[in-house]
């Protein structure tokens, strides 16, 4: 079976190879939409420490939820097709993909956590206590997992370098000449 792109006709394991930017592309917007889904769930609606935006009044807080919320699935919705339709040409690049995810959900938790509960004000993790533990491991889980996703991220450029190196092919690993 092969598939057609740009007119021209290529293998499925070519495609995996001119593909690995739309496969971290995937899983970076559903670990967007997963944290934000985890968090607006768990720590908006059912544990009820803050809102999205805490600076006015509780039906403004609960309009900013659900924009959030909103925006997260859109993030996921659209992943889900990008993956989708990965799978469909085969050249899917699940390490990649999976790196994507962690450095996602870090990078989204990790944002949330510094610019916008402390650089910006909007909320905080919870409100009547001491926030250093909470910030430490709001804060500490997310830089895990950016850290874990990067590592992923950096082992699927590594081992298409080493494949180029032991083909002695110029191409990137993308389908792109070197410099292009």
């Amino acid at each position: 079976m092969s598939a057609t792109t740009s007119g021209t006709t290529a293998s499925p394991s070519r495609d995996a190879e001119r593909l690995p930017g739309r496969s971290l592309v995937a899983g970076l917007l559903l670990g967007v939409g997963t944290a934000t889904f985890v968090d607006e769930t768990v720590f908006h609606q059912l544990l009820r420490w803050h809102h999205f935006y805490d600076r006015s009044t509780t039906e403004v807080g609960l309009i900013s939820d659900g924009i959030l919320h909103a925006v997260g699935w859109t993030a996921a919705i659209g992943a889900m097709f990008l993956f989708a339709d990965l799978r469909r040409r085969r050249a899917l690049v699940g390490t990649r993909w999976a790196g994507g995810l962690l450095a996602g959900a870090g990078g989204f938790q990790l944002y949330d956590g510094t610019i916008q509960h402390k650089v910006m004000g909007l909320h905080e993790i919870r409100y009547g206590v001491d926030l250093l533990a909470y910030d430490l491991v709001w804060n500490g889980v997310g830089a895990v997992l950016l850290g874990a996703g990067v590592v992923l991220i950096l082992r699927t450029r590594t081992r298409a370098a080493a494949r180029r190196a032991s083909t002695g092919s110029g191409e990137r690993g993308d389908g792109r000449a070197p410099g292009a």
